[in-house]
């Protein structure tokens, strides 16, 4: 039987009349569908009527996905944000607890972009808002245009930590990611380690130490280019794998 793979939706609107949708990227899925071997279970935006107990004991994994939105700053005790930043407190209403019970049980998680944020956020650490406007740190935003070998390419090199499990996914000390995203990791949290490190500091894949399974987040879109890059492909891959293990009764923890 395949597992069920939970992608966290967002709350966005929709149609001429602005209807609330819970909504996630085709891309999210197509990955689930092809690399972990899942079924794509969305999970609504849902926020204090999630059943978390409900989903983490059904759920076999968790892919926590992208958005424009950024997590309220209230959860890390940050300054409220500039106006006119999106937020989705809906989402965050639902993935922080989601995070939480995913670590505590051993479910594997894959937290990507946002995601690494909510998943750093939900153990205890904090953000940077902006990273662009902070002196020593470059612009990591997207560039808003319309040509998606130019959103989505690659934009910056990543230091990856030698020894660690990115180092042997990715069989390099070096990579190269896209970049499309405001936030960034300020305070890392108790119980996560830096897997990877930009030119200028900003911390973009981490790895939870304190769970007994696989739980692992990065802060660029593997899920744009698994098709013609091997990193990210083996990203989806190696999730997948502890998926699998966990169904079987086996270690998932990505040491």
């Amino acid at each position: 039987m395949k597992p069920l793979i939970g992608i966290s939706c967002c709350t966005k609107l929709f149609g001429i009349f602005g209807m609330a949708n819970h909504a996630a990227s085709d891309t999210y899925v197509r990955a689930t569908d092809r690399l972990v071997g899942g079924v794509p279970v969305l999970v609504p935006a849902n926020g204090p009527k999630a059943d978390i107990e409900c989903l983490i004991s059904r759920l076999d994994g968790i892919i926590l996905t992208g958005s424009r939105s950024n997590v309220q700053p209230s959860l890390y005790e940050g300054p409220v944000h500039a106006d006119g930043t999106p937020e989705d407190p809906m989402r965050d209403g639902t993935t922080i607890p989601l995070i939480r019970a995913a670590v505590a049980r051993g479910v594997p998680l894959l937290a990507i972009c946002r995601g690494l944020q909510e998943f750093n956020v939900a153990l205890g650490g904090s953000l940077h808002q902006r990273l662009q406007d902070l002196p020593d740190r470059m612009d990591h935003s997207t560039p808003m245009q319309s040509n998606p070998g130019v959103r989505t390419g690659k934009a910056h090199s990543l230091r990856v930590v030698p020894g660690s499990w990115l180092h042997r996914v990715a069989g390099a000390t070096e990579i190269a990611v896209n970049s499309l995203h405001n936030q960034g990791i300020d305070r890392l949290a108790p119980g996560l380690v830096a897997e990877a490190i930009a030119p200028d500091g900003t911390i973009e894949a981490i790895r939870a130490t304190n769970t007994p399974g696989f739980a692992i987040g990065v802060q660029w879109h593997p899920e744009y280019d698994f098709e013609e890059d091997a990193v990210s492909a083996a990203i989806f891959a190696a999730f997948g794998r502890a998926v699998a293990a966990r169904m079987q009764g086996l270690s998932a923890a990505a040491d």
